[in-house]
């Protein structure tokens, strides 16, 4: 997994609440078992209309959007099935970070999992930066994970919350895979030691 430290890039205003999973990906596509290639799935139904050309009107369709690194979205982001695939599809767009009032807890979890940031914000500070995500191309914002402040376009800042095991996991790009590879020497000698007690278990002779 890639780590997450600081990130500059444009924000996208996505202003809708529950926008749900099906949504982000919906489940025609949730047949694979890749992390890549869902990118240009995302919100299909919004970004597509029904003779599959893209739908103008959609944010991530402007051109000044269509790089977006981060979104800033409504209440309850993330919400209905906990499908892995919504991360993922975000991910393989480009976006690294969703700002949002709140998130389904299953999405949540699922985006530090794969290396997205999510911030929970209050409504008053979202507004500020759905404003700020409102000018295009200069809608530029940078996150700064290890010092958990987000600046704007015009130099304001904003301070977020995050639980300190996940920002470890972010900063240094480890997923349950990564934790598990850092017991490695560990894990190694308890294995050794397991098998010379019980050598049936791994084949070898007593």
């Amino acid at each position: 997994m890639d780590k997450f430290t600081s990130l500059t890039g444009v924000a996208a205003p996505l202003p809708m609440v529950n926008v749900d999973t099906d949504m982000i990906i919906p489940k025609q596509f949730l047949k694979t078992i890749k992390r890549t290639g869902l990118g240009v799935n995302l919100f299909t139904e919004m970004r597509y209309n029904a003779d599959g050309t893209e739908n103008p009107d959609f944010v991530l369709n402007k051109p000044a959007y269509r790089e977006a690194q981060i979104l800033v979205a409504g209440d309850n982001f993330g919400c209905g099935s906990s499908r892995e695939h919504a991360p993922w599809a975000l991910l393989d767009f480009g976006i690294r970070c969703v700002i949002a009032p709140s998130f389904a807890d299953i999405f949540f979890n699922n985006c530090f999992k794969n290396g997205i940031l999510p911030i929970a914000l209050p409504q008053e500070e979202i507004d500020k930066l759905l404003d700020d995500a409102s000018r295009g191309a200069n809608a530029v914002l940078t996150v700064d994970l290890e010092k958990q402040v987000i600046t704007g376009p015009d130099g304001g800042s904003i301070s977020f919350d995050v639980d300190p095991f996940r920002k470890h996991c972010l900063l240094n790009g480890l997923d349950d895979i990564g934790l598990t590879m850092e017991k490695e020497d560990a894990i190694e000698a308890f294995e050794a030691k397991q098998s010379a007690a019980q050598p049936w278990l791994t084949g070898a002779q007593a």
